[in-house]
Protein backbone atom coordinates (compact mmCIF):
# COMPACT_ATOMS: atom_id res chain seq x y z
CA UNK A 1 0.00 0.00 0.00
CA UNK A 2 1.17 3.59 -0.81
CA UNK A 3 1.46 5.94 2.51
CA UNK A 4 1.59 9.40 1.78
CA UNK A 5 2.33 12.07 4.29
CA UNK A 6 -1.23 13.03 4.81
CA UNK A 7 -1.80 9.00 6.41
CA UNK A 8 0.76 10.34 9.39
CA UNK A 9 -1.40 13.80 10.02
CA UNK A 10 -3.17 13.87 13.06
CA UNK A 11 -4.99 17.33 14.59
CA UNK A 12 -3.19 18.35 18.21
CA UNK A 13 -4.51 21.66 20.06
CA UNK A 14 -1.75 23.89 20.48
CA UNK A 15 -2.41 23.97 24.44
CA UNK A 16 -0.84 20.43 24.59
CA UNK A 17 2.33 21.30 23.25
CA UNK A 18 4.71 21.50 26.18
CA UNK A 19 6.27 25.04 26.82
CA UNK A 20 8.08 24.28 30.00
CA UNK A 21 9.95 20.87 31.47
CA UNK A 22 8.46 19.86 34.62
CA UNK A 23 11.03 20.13 37.61
CA UNK A 24 11.32 16.48 38.49
CA UNK A 25 12.17 15.01 35.65
CA UNK A 26 10.39 11.51 35.97
CA UNK A 27 7.24 12.31 37.28
CA UNK A 28 5.94 12.66 33.98
CA UNK A 29 3.43 10.65 32.24
CA UNK A 30 4.04 7.52 30.28
CA UNK A 31 2.08 5.95 27.97
CA UNK A 32 2.52 2.38 27.61
CA UNK A 33 1.77 0.84 24.56
CA UNK A 34 1.82 -2.94 23.03
CA UNK A 35 3.22 -2.42 19.31
CA UNK A 36 0.99 -6.01 18.29
CA UNK A 37 -1.86 -5.77 20.21
CA UNK A 38 -2.57 -1.86 19.95
CA UNK A 39 -3.32 -1.90 23.95
CA UNK A 40 -1.97 1.26 25.61
CA UNK A 41 -2.33 1.74 29.47
CA UNK A 42 -1.56 5.24 31.21
CA UNK A 43 1.61 5.28 33.97
CA UNK A 44 4.40 8.03 34.71
CA UNK A 45 7.48 7.77 33.58
CA UNK A 46 9.03 6.26 36.94
CA UNK A 47 6.97 3.54 36.10
CA UNK A 48 9.34 2.00 33.45
CA UNK A 49 10.93 0.26 36.26
CA UNK A 50 7.89 -2.94 36.14
CA UNK A 51 8.53 -3.04 32.59
CA UNK A 52 12.48 -3.79 32.78
CA UNK A 53 13.96 -7.08 33.08
CA UNK A 54 17.29 -8.47 34.83
CA UNK A 55 19.74 -8.67 31.44
CA UNK A 56 17.90 -6.17 29.54
CA UNK A 57 20.46 -3.36 28.24
CA UNK A 58 18.82 0.32 27.98
CA UNK A 59 20.66 2.50 25.50
CA UNK A 60 20.94 6.11 25.32
CA UNK A 61 22.54 8.83 23.36
CA UNK A 62 24.88 11.04 25.55
CA UNK A 63 24.85 13.48 22.96
CA UNK A 64 24.86 17.25 24.48
CA UNK A 65 23.52 20.16 23.31
CA UNK A 66 25.61 23.22 22.12
CA UNK A 67 25.16 26.66 22.91
CA UNK A 68 24.66 26.83 19.11
CA UNK A 69 23.24 29.91 18.55
CA UNK A 70 24.86 32.78 17.63
CA UNK A 71 24.08 36.68 17.94
CA UNK A 72 26.65 38.85 15.69
CA UNK A 73 27.19 41.97 13.43
CA UNK A 74 28.11 42.59 9.98
CA UNK A 75 31.29 43.99 10.04
CA UNK A 76 30.87 46.08 7.14
CA UNK A 77 27.75 47.27 7.88
CA UNK A 78 27.07 46.99 12.00
CA UNK A 79 24.00 44.83 10.79
CA UNK A 80 22.70 42.41 13.88
CA UNK A 81 22.75 38.88 11.92
CA UNK A 82 22.05 35.35 13.57
CA UNK A 83 23.60 31.79 13.11
CA UNK A 84 22.48 28.72 14.20
CA UNK A 85 25.44 26.21 13.96
CA UNK A 86 24.45 23.14 12.80
CA UNK A 87 27.17 20.94 12.40
CA UNK A 88 31.18 21.07 11.93
CA UNK A 89 32.51 19.48 8.68
CA UNK A 90 36.08 19.85 8.61
CA UNK A 91 38.40 21.95 10.86
CA UNK A 92 37.07 26.00 11.81
CA UNK A 93 34.45 25.59 8.62
CA UNK A 94 30.50 25.11 10.42
CA UNK A 95 27.50 24.05 8.15
CA UNK A 96 25.14 26.95 9.75
CA UNK A 97 21.61 28.40 9.31
CA UNK A 98 21.53 32.51 8.65
CA UNK A 99 19.07 35.09 9.39
CA UNK A 100 18.91 37.13 7.25
CA UNK A 101 20.68 35.02 5.02
CA UNK A 102 19.92 37.13 1.91
CA UNK A 103 21.98 39.83 3.62
CA UNK A 104 25.32 37.11 3.85
CA UNK A 105 26.54 36.54 0.08
CA UNK A 106 29.71 34.97 0.14
CA UNK A 107 32.78 36.90 1.65
CA UNK A 108 30.28 38.41 4.71
CA UNK A 109 32.50 39.22 7.42
CA UNK A 110 30.65 38.85 11.10
CA UNK A 111 32.08 39.61 14.23
CA UNK A 112 30.80 37.91 17.90
CA UNK A 113 31.56 39.29 21.21
CA UNK A 114 33.24 42.02 20.18
CA UNK A 115 35.66 40.59 17.95
CA UNK A 116 36.22 37.38 20.07
CA UNK A 117 34.93 35.24 17.71
CA UNK A 118 35.20 36.05 13.54
CA UNK A 119 33.27 33.97 10.84
CA UNK A 120 33.88 34.45 6.90
CA UNK A 121 30.85 33.20 4.95
CA UNK A 122 32.73 30.73 2.21
CA UNK A 123 29.53 29.31 0.56
CA UNK A 124 25.95 29.67 0.16
CA UNK A 125 23.50 26.52 0.59
CA UNK A 126 19.85 25.78 0.78
CA UNK A 127 17.29 27.25 2.57
CA UNK A 128 19.05 29.95 4.59
CA UNK A 129 22.29 27.66 4.74
CA UNK A 130 25.89 29.32 4.90
CA UNK A 131 29.54 27.70 5.43
CA UNK A 132 31.23 29.56 7.51
CA UNK A 133 34.84 29.83 8.49
CA UNK A 134 35.26 30.79 11.60
CA UNK A 135 38.51 32.29 13.41
CA UNK A 136 39.40 32.81 17.29
CA UNK A 137 41.57 32.12 20.27
CA UNK A 138 42.21 29.41 22.24
CA UNK A 139 39.04 26.64 21.99
CA UNK A 140 36.26 26.87 19.94
CA UNK A 141 33.88 25.20 22.24
CA UNK A 142 34.83 27.16 24.95
CA UNK A 143 34.75 30.42 23.06
CA UNK A 144 31.07 28.99 22.13
CA UNK A 145 30.36 28.05 25.92
CA UNK A 146 31.02 32.47 26.41
CA UNK A 147 29.13 33.78 23.73
CA UNK A 148 26.57 31.10 22.40
CA UNK A 149 22.84 30.23 23.39
CA UNK A 150 20.97 27.14 24.07
CA UNK A 151 18.58 26.80 20.92
CA UNK A 152 15.29 25.56 21.67
CA UNK A 153 12.62 23.52 19.01
CA UNK A 154 10.89 26.92 16.81
CA UNK A 155 7.47 25.37 18.82
CA UNK A 156 8.35 26.45 22.29
CA UNK A 157 7.85 30.29 22.68
CA UNK A 158 8.80 30.22 26.18
CA UNK A 159 12.29 31.18 27.68
CA UNK A 160 14.26 28.50 29.91
CA UNK A 161 15.03 29.45 33.00
CA UNK A 162 17.87 26.68 33.32
CA UNK A 163 19.52 25.90 29.96
CA UNK A 164 20.56 22.41 31.35
CA UNK A 165 17.25 21.55 31.74
CA UNK A 166 17.45 20.74 27.93
CA UNK A 167 20.44 17.96 28.39
CA UNK A 168 19.43 14.92 29.69
CA UNK A 169 21.59 14.02 33.19
CA UNK A 170 23.70 12.07 31.20
CA UNK A 171 25.26 14.81 28.33
CA UNK A 172 28.52 14.84 27.43
CA UNK A 173 29.50 14.89 24.11
CA UNK A 174 28.92 18.44 22.66
CA UNK A 175 27.76 18.47 19.42
CA UNK A 176 24.14 18.43 18.93
CA UNK A 177 21.70 21.10 17.73
CA UNK A 178 18.50 20.11 19.37
CA UNK A 179 18.40 17.27 22.24
CA UNK A 180 17.55 13.65 22.62
CA UNK A 181 14.38 14.41 24.15
CA UNK A 182 13.12 11.36 25.20
CA UNK A 183 15.82 10.75 27.35
CA UNK A 184 15.13 13.94 29.85
CA UNK A 185 12.73 12.10 31.70
CA UNK A 186 15.79 9.96 33.16
CA UNK A 187 17.07 10.93 36.53
CA UNK A 188 20.53 9.77 38.12
CA UNK A 189 18.22 8.10 40.65
CA UNK A 190 16.06 6.04 38.59
CA UNK A 191 18.89 5.28 36.28
CA UNK A 192 20.48 3.37 39.43
CA UNK A 193 17.10 1.43 40.17
CA UNK A 194 17.62 0.40 36.62
CA UNK A 195 21.26 -0.88 37.44
CA UNK A 196 19.86 -2.26 40.78
CA UNK A 197 17.38 -4.39 38.93
CA UNK A 198 20.20 -6.08 36.91
CA UNK A 199 19.64 -4.06 33.76
CA UNK A 200 22.66 -2.64 31.82
CA UNK A 201 23.13 0.78 31.32
CA UNK A 202 24.60 1.55 27.62
CA UNK A 203 26.12 4.82 25.84
CA UNK A 204 26.40 5.48 22.17
CA UNK A 205 26.27 9.08 21.00
CA UNK A 206 24.44 10.59 17.52
CA UNK A 207 24.88 14.40 17.40
CA UNK A 208 21.28 15.08 16.59
CA UNK A 209 20.77 18.11 13.77
CA UNK A 210 18.03 20.67 12.96
CA UNK A 211 17.20 18.43 9.74
CA UNK A 212 15.10 16.39 12.80
CA UNK A 213 12.31 19.21 12.99
CA UNK A 214 12.17 19.51 9.35
CA UNK A 215 8.89 18.72 7.49
CA UNK A 216 8.31 16.24 4.74
CA UNK A 217 7.44 17.90 1.76
CA UNK A 218 7.07 15.32 -0.63
CA UNK A 219 3.51 13.68 -0.65
CA UNK A 220 4.77 9.85 -1.11
CA UNK A 221 7.00 9.44 1.90
CA UNK A 222 9.51 7.43 -0.25
CA UNK A 223 10.35 10.54 -1.87
CA UNK A 224 11.17 12.60 0.96
CA UNK A 225 15.58 13.08 1.24
CA UNK A 226 16.47 12.36 5.09
CA UNK A 227 18.71 14.70 6.62
CA UNK A 228 22.30 13.08 7.97
CA UNK A 229 23.70 13.18 11.35
CA UNK A 230 26.94 11.29 13.15
CA UNK A 231 26.92 8.60 15.37
CA UNK A 232 29.92 6.97 16.98
CA UNK A 233 29.21 3.63 18.94
CA UNK A 234 31.71 1.71 20.85
CA UNK A 235 33.72 -1.50 21.01
CA UNK A 236 32.39 -1.44 24.95
CA UNK A 237 29.03 -0.29 23.63
CA UNK A 238 29.08 -3.71 21.02
CA UNK A 239 30.61 -6.28 23.49
CA UNK A 240 27.67 -5.48 26.31
CA UNK A 241 24.81 -5.41 23.79
CA UNK A 242 26.34 -8.46 22.52
CA UNK A 243 26.61 -10.23 25.73
CA UNK A 244 22.75 -8.87 26.15
CA UNK A 245 21.55 -10.68 23.17
CA UNK A 246 23.50 -14.01 23.79
CA UNK A 247 21.35 -14.27 27.19
CA UNK A 248 18.34 -13.61 26.17
CA UNK A 249 17.95 -9.98 27.48
CA UNK A 250 16.22 -7.00 25.43
CA UNK A 251 17.82 -4.01 23.59
CA UNK A 252 15.65 -0.78 25.08
CA UNK A 253 16.57 1.96 23.03
CA UNK A 254 16.15 5.42 24.25
CA UNK A 255 14.94 8.25 21.86
CA UNK A 256 14.63 7.75 17.92
CA UNK A 257 18.09 8.84 18.07
CA UNK A 258 19.22 5.81 19.83
CA UNK A 259 16.99 3.77 17.35
CA UNK A 260 18.59 5.67 14.06
CA UNK A 261 21.92 4.80 15.60
CA UNK A 262 21.54 1.18 16.64
CA UNK A 263 19.03 0.26 13.16
CA UNK A 264 21.85 2.04 10.85
CA UNK A 265 24.33 -0.37 12.76
CA UNK A 266 22.02 -3.28 12.64
CA UNK A 267 21.44 -2.57 8.96
CA UNK A 268 25.24 -2.38 7.89
CA UNK A 269 25.93 -5.62 9.73
CA UNK A 270 22.83 -8.02 8.86
CA UNK A 271 21.72 -7.66 12.35
CA UNK A 272 25.23 -7.78 13.97
CA UNK A 273 26.39 -5.91 16.08
CA UNK A 274 29.89 -3.96 15.53
CA UNK A 275 31.29 -0.80 16.94
CA UNK A 276 31.14 1.81 14.47
CA UNK A 277 30.72 5.61 13.36
CA UNK A 278 29.71 7.43 10.38
CA UNK A 279 27.05 9.51 9.14
CA UNK A 280 23.54 7.89 9.08
CA UNK A 281 20.68 8.73 6.82
CA UNK A 282 18.77 5.88 7.47
CA UNK A 283 14.97 6.46 7.30
CA UNK A 284 12.73 4.07 9.34
CA UNK A 285 9.06 4.10 7.68
CA UNK A 286 6.72 1.17 7.30
CA UNK A 287 7.82 -2.01 5.71
CA UNK A 288 11.68 -1.53 7.53
CA UNK A 289 12.32 -4.83 8.97
CA UNK A 290 13.63 -3.87 12.63
CA UNK A 291 16.99 -5.74 13.58
CA UNK A 292 18.63 -4.83 17.09
CA UNK A 293 15.67 -2.79 18.63
CA UNK A 294 13.11 -4.80 21.06
CA UNK A 295 11.24 -1.84 22.35
CA UNK A 296 11.79 1.85 23.20
CA UNK A 297 10.80 4.95 25.09
CA UNK A 298 10.18 7.80 23.02
CA UNK A 299 7.96 11.32 23.11
CA UNK A 300 4.99 12.43 21.05
CA UNK A 301 6.13 13.51 17.77
CA UNK A 302 4.96 16.18 15.06
CA UNK A 303 2.07 15.43 12.80
CA UNK A 304 3.39 14.24 9.40
CA UNK A 305 6.95 13.82 10.38
CA UNK A 306 9.40 11.40 9.64
CA UNK A 307 9.70 10.05 13.71
CA UNK A 308 5.82 9.31 13.38
CA UNK A 309 6.19 6.91 10.35
CA UNK A 310 9.12 5.43 12.37
CA UNK A 311 7.62 4.44 15.06
CA UNK A 312 4.52 3.77 13.33
CA UNK A 313 7.09 0.97 11.38
CA UNK A 314 7.41 -0.66 14.77
CA UNK A 315 3.49 -0.14 15.67
CA UNK A 316 1.68 -0.39 12.51
CA UNK A 317 0.18 3.41 11.21
CA UNK A 318 -3.16 2.81 13.44
CA UNK A 319 -1.86 1.45 16.45
CA UNK A 320 0.01 4.45 17.28
CA UNK A 321 -2.05 6.89 15.58
CA UNK A 322 -5.07 5.40 17.82
CA UNK A 323 -2.45 6.02 20.95
CA UNK A 324 -2.02 9.21 19.91
CA UNK A 325 -5.65 9.86 20.01
CA UNK A 326 -5.76 8.64 23.30
CA UNK A 327 -3.15 10.96 24.61
CA UNK A 328 -4.76 13.92 23.54
CA UNK A 329 -8.35 13.25 24.86
CA UNK A 330 -6.43 12.28 28.19
CA UNK A 331 -4.56 15.78 27.74
CA UNK A 332 -1.03 14.71 27.88
CA UNK A 333 1.85 16.89 27.02
CA UNK A 334 3.24 16.59 23.88
CA UNK A 335 7.16 17.72 22.26
CA UNK A 336 10.34 18.28 23.15
CA UNK A 337 9.32 19.04 27.12
CA UNK A 338 6.42 16.53 26.75
CA UNK A 339 5.40 13.52 28.15
CA UNK A 340 6.65 10.19 27.09
CA UNK A 341 5.57 6.73 25.22
CA UNK A 342 7.63 3.36 26.27
CA UNK A 343 6.48 0.79 23.00
CA UNK A 344 7.01 -2.80 23.21
CA UNK A 345 5.86 -6.43 22.19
Amino acid sequence: MLLTTEDFDYDLPQELIAQTPLKQRDASRLLVLNADTGAYEDKHFYDILDYIQPGDAIVMNDTRVMPARLYGVKKETGAHMEVLLLHNTEGDNWETLMKPARKAPVGTEIEFGDGLLKGTVTEELDHGGRMIRFSYEGIFMEVLEQLGETPLPPYIKEKLEDPEMYQTVYAKESGSAAAPTAGLHWTPELLQKVQDKGAKLVYLTLHVGLGTFRPVSEDNIEDHQMHSEFYRFSQEAADTLNEVKKNGGRIIATGTTSIRTLETIGTKYDGEIHPDSGWTDIFIKPGYQWRLVDAFITNFHLPKSTLVMLVASFTGRENILNAYHHAIEEKYRFFSFGDAMYIHR
